[in-house]
C-alpha cells in the first residue's frame, strides 16, 4: 500500500463520537399470528476506526444486527445512528443513496457478476454516481491494487480462485471509500490459509486506512483479527460466549 493510495481512498479522521450508536434496539418479525423478537433491547457503540467481530450461535441475531447497522433492514423499536444519521428516518431513495455513500458490503458468497471482469465488477457501485468512466476506471484500479489484484483486472470471476474473488469483492466494497465495511461471514467459503490472507487484508484496511469494520463470523480464529468481539445469544448481548458456542 502506497501513500498515493492513502490519498485516493482516504484515511478516516479521528472523531470522538461513536460511528455507530445503538440504543434500546429491538427487532421483531411477524410470522403469521406469531411475533418473534430476534433482538432484545440492544445497546452498543462502535467507535470510528474499530474492528468488531459479532459472534454467537446460529439464530442469535448477529446477522440481523449486521443488516440493521448496514441499513438493509429497519428496527422495530429503539434508535440506531451511523455517523449521526438516524437510518430509520430515511425513505427508499435517500436510504439507497446513504448506503451507497457510507457502507461497503462484503458477503460470504462474493456476489460477483460472472460476465464482467474484475475491473468492471469493482466499478459497479460507482455506476450509481455521476462519476465519469475514466474516473470510475481509475478508482477501481486503485482498489484492485490495494487488495493485491492489480494484475488481475481483466480476469473474469471463473478465472480467479475463491480467495481472489473475495478480494475483488473487498475492492468493490472499498471503491466508493465508505465509512463502514459490513462483512457477513467473509471467509466462510475459504480454506484456513486463504481465510487468514483475507482477514489479514481486512486488518490492514482497518489499521492503515482507519476503516471501521463490523464482521459477523462463527470462526473464533477469524475473530482474533478484530480489535473487539461482541457476543450475542438469543438476541441479547452477553459478556462471554455461553457453553463455548460461537
Amino acid at each position: 500500500m502506497h501513500a498515493s493510495d492513502h490519498a485516493a481512498m482516504g484515511t478516516e479522521a479521528s472523531d470522538p463520537r461513536p460511528l455507530v450508536q445503538i440504543r434500546d434496539l429491538t427487532k421483531t418479525y411477524e410470522r403469521g399470528k406469531e411475533r418473534i423478537e430476534v433482538l432484545h433491547h440492544i445497546n452498543l457503540d462502535i467507535a470510528h476506526g474499530d474492528f468488531v467481530a459479532l459472534m454467537g450461535p446460529s439464530g442469535s441475531g448477529k446477522t440481523t444486527l449486521l443488516n440493521l447497522i448496514g441499513g438493509l433492514d429497519s428496527p422495530t423499536d429503539g434508535d440506531l445512528r451511523v455517523d449521526g444519521v438516524a437510518i430509520d428516518d430515511l425513505d427508499g431513495d435517500a436510504l439507497a443513496a446513504w448506503r451507497a455513500d457510507t457502507v461497503g458490503f462484503i458477503f460470504q458468497s462474493y456476489n460477483l457478476m460472472p460476465v464482467l471482469t474484475a475491473q468492471k465488477n469493482v466499478e459497479l457501485p460507482l455506476l450509481l454516481t455521476d462519476m465519469g468512466a475514466a474516473e470510475r476506471a481509475h478508482r477501481a484500479g486503485i482498489a484492485l491494487q490495494l487488495v493485491g489484484l492489480g494484475d488481475r483486472a481483466r480476469h473474469k470471476p471463473n478465472e480467479l480462485s475463491g480467495g481472489q474473488q473475495q478480494r475483488v469483492a473487498i475492492a468493490r466494497a472499498l471503491v466508493s471509500d465508505p465509512l463502514l465495511l459490513i462483512c457477513d461471514e467473509p471467509t466462510g467459503d475459504l480454506d484456513r490459509r486463504t481465510a487468514d490472507e483475507v482477514l489479514t487484508l481486512l486488518q490492514q484496511l482497518n489499521r492503515d486506512f482507519g476503516k471501521t469494520i463490523v464482521m459477523v463470523t462463527h470462526d473464533p480464529k477469524a475473530a482474533e483479527y478484530a480489535k473487539h468481539t461482541v457476543h450475542l445469544d438469543k438476541g441479547t448481548l452477553v459478556a462471554e460466549p455461553l457453553d463455548g458456542a460461537h
